[in-house]
């Protein structure tokens, strides 16, 4: 199956947070622009992101839709949303994808493509 689904993904640093008066995280945004380049609506059914930290540290997340949805996506349209993560380290990775179903129930993976998390200037 050609390509069916394009993402777009753009990242920004929001600050740090402090989770203890020792442990303080570094609080990511990211906004994930999702267009079903298909004829048919798609819809996005689930979720699986692989963060990696700076030290190297990975943490797999997945589950149901994206932000409490499972939005159908028509064709030629886009769905975009923002959410958020959380590294202990200055600098990071997202990659993963999205499992989508189509009208006739036929399954899709649409890889995310790997993008970097970073506090400006933390990367010289």
């Amino acid at each position: 199956m050609s390509e069916l689904i394009k993402i777009k993904v753009n990242s920004k640093y929001i600050g740090t947070q402090k989770k203890s008066p020792e442990h303080e995280v570094f609080v990511f945004s990211y906004t994930v622009n999702i267009t079903n380049i298909s004829d048919a609506p798609m819809t996005l059914k689930s979720r699986y992101w692989l963060i990696t930290n700076g030290d190297g540290e990975k943490v797999e997340v997945s589950g149901y839709g994206v932000v409490g949805e499972q939005p159908i996506i028509a064709p030629k349209q886009s769905y975009e949303y923002t959410s958020a993560s959380m590294l202990k380290t200055e600098v990071g990775s997202m990659e993963g994808y999205y499992d989508f179903e189509r009208e006739d129930k036929q399954a899709y993976r649409a890889q995310i493509p790997v993008f970097g998390l970073a506090v400006p200037n933390a990367i010289h």
